[in-house]
């Protein structure tokens, strides 16, 4: 019995041995090899607890977007439109469409996109209480997107949001949407600034030559309402996402501020917006028409047409001929644009963004051309588009 005790305990100590060693070979392809158990345990960081700083950082910025969505929601509304489309079977049938909007000032006017109320017959906003009150249509700018309704309403839910400065926001910014995405009320997303000076063209054929982009969730619904910077400013109207599935895929854009500041005044004011215009038709040289052999220039824009009694017209520009070869348009003579008071012009789209963001109908411009091999500089005194 006594040699089967000394045999049981002798078994028992040697698997502890080995034991032991495994566990130690193992800790060793975690920890240096030359250094003794003692240091190891010295070089491994003592867990601490984040500084009572750092989560009052946290809670005040929570705070800050608690503040601001208290603060600014009641005066974002849900807007639905009404519209009428013709079925092959059943007649004319009404169509709803939802959208956001905000209260532009004091007197009930809120601002929108022109795609939220396009060919509406019926507008109809839900307001903060939860009523919903009839709006009129005051003035439309399709271009920039932008519309302006005015409802009746108590002062205390016409409360105006504060503008803000668009020309001042960096790539990295915090922003704010606030909207009605898929109708539901006054929801709000968060982002950044994800690039600035997009050129945007929308489903409805409008251009914008500045848009922010944001990767703030923006979905159907969004359309016309605000983007706001973490005071509660107003630095955009959310208008469009660029989605392959038609929701959000961190890619939204929204008409800046800037935009807003100059044409919802024209709009409350005469129901319109007076675009700048030269009165031509151009094409890219370079990449619509091929230069000629000869030519002094590649790349510019080549006047194929001018509008009777246009700006261009009235200043002596010169259209091309166009001749029609082997089933290819062929053009002959004409002026080209390569700049507007001295800034190049590549694109049709340079064109119209710059005459758009720098001049109003009424100003004077300076187009240097190349007629017949030669540079010359013409004032044109800009027509209303």
């Amino acid at each position: 019995m006594r040699v089967f005790w000394i045999l049981t305990v002798g078994v028992i100590f040697i698997v502890g041995v080995l034991i032991g060693g495994t566990a130690v070979a193992v800790y060793n392809l975690v920890a240096p090899a030359a250094a003794p158990l003692a240091q190891v345990a010295q070089t491994i960081p003592t867990p601490t607890l984040l500084p009572d700083a750092l989560f009052a950082q946290m809670d005040a910025q929570d705070q800050v977007l608690i503040n601001l969505y208290e603060r600014v929601s009641p005066s974002v509304v849900h807007i639905i439109s009404r519209t009428q489309t013709l079925s092959p079977f059943f007649g004319m049938r009404a169509r709803e469409g939802t959208g956001s909007g905000f209260f532009y000032d004091t007197q009930g006017h809120i601002v929108t996109n022109y795609h939220v109320i396009e060919r509406a017959f019926e507008v109809d906003v839900v307001l903060v209480t939860g009523d919903s009150v009839p709006a009129q249509i005051v003035g439309v700018d399709p271009y920039n997107d932008l519309a302006v309704l005015k409802v009746d309403a108590p002062a205390d839910v016409t409360v105006p949001l504060e503008m803000g400065d668009s020309d001042a926001l960096r790539v990295g910014q915090t922003v704010v949407a606030i909207g009605n995405p898929f109708g539901l009320e006054r929801t709000l997303t968060v982002g950044i600034v994800s690039a600035l000076g997009r050129r945007l063209e929308t489903e409805a054929g409008a251009l914008v030559g500045q848009a922010i982009q944001t990767d703030a969730a923006i979905n159907p619904g969004n359309s016309g309402g605000p983007l706001l910077d973490t005071r509660g400013r107003v630095i955009g109207v959310n208008t469009a996402i660029n989605s392959p599935t038609g929701a959000s895929v961190g890619i939204g854009f929204a008409v800046p501020a800037s935009v807003i500041k100059r044409v919802v005044p024209e709009l409350i004011a005469s129901g319109r917006y007076l675009h700048p215009d030269l009165g031509v038709e151009v094409a890219e040289l370079g990449t619509e028409v091929t230069p000629g052999e000869n030519s002094v220039v590649r790349r510019g824009l080549l006047i194929v047409r001018l509008g009777r009694g246009g700006a261009a017209m009235q200043a002596g520009l010169r259209a091309a001929e166009v001749f029609v070869r082997r089933g290819r348009y062929v053009y002959s003579g004409g002026d080209i644009i390569t700049a507007i008071n001295g800034e190049p012009m590549f694109s049709r789209n340079d064109m119209l963004i710059y005459l758009e963001q720098h001049f109003r109908p009424g100003d004077t411009v300076t187009l240097t051309i190349v007629r017949e091999g030669q540079f010359m500089d013409v004032p044109v005194t800009l027509g209303a588009r």
